[in-house]
């Protein structure tokens, strides 16, 4: 019999659902107080995920969950970024 692997969940600040971690976009907040798009999902800091939607994006963006969640501002550079990953995706 084989056992069902279990999918690791996360939680999009911008709107609350719950996806799995593969189809959402870590953006991580370094010591240093840095923010970035975290690809790997690996970058050491805190973390925080948002769906691949432009939606998600855009009232994460107006409603500042991303800055509040990570304490810190966020730069529009990493909106755009998203924003970008986020095209990309849809071109795959």
């Amino acid at each position: 019999m084989a056992v069902q692997k279990k999918i690791p969940l996360r939680k999009c600040v911008a709107t609350g659902e719950m996806f799995p971690k593969k189809e959402m976009i870590r953006i991580v907040r370094s010591k240093e107080g840095e923010v970035s798009v975290d690809l790997t999902g690996k970058k050491s800091g805190r973390g925080a995920y948002v769906s691949k939607s432009i939606e998600a994006v855009n009232q994460a963006k107006k409603k500042n969950s991303l800055g509040t969640h990570l304490e810190a501002p966020i730069p529009n550079e990493v909106y755009d970024q998203l924003i970008v990953v986020i095209e990309r995706d849809k071109l795959k």
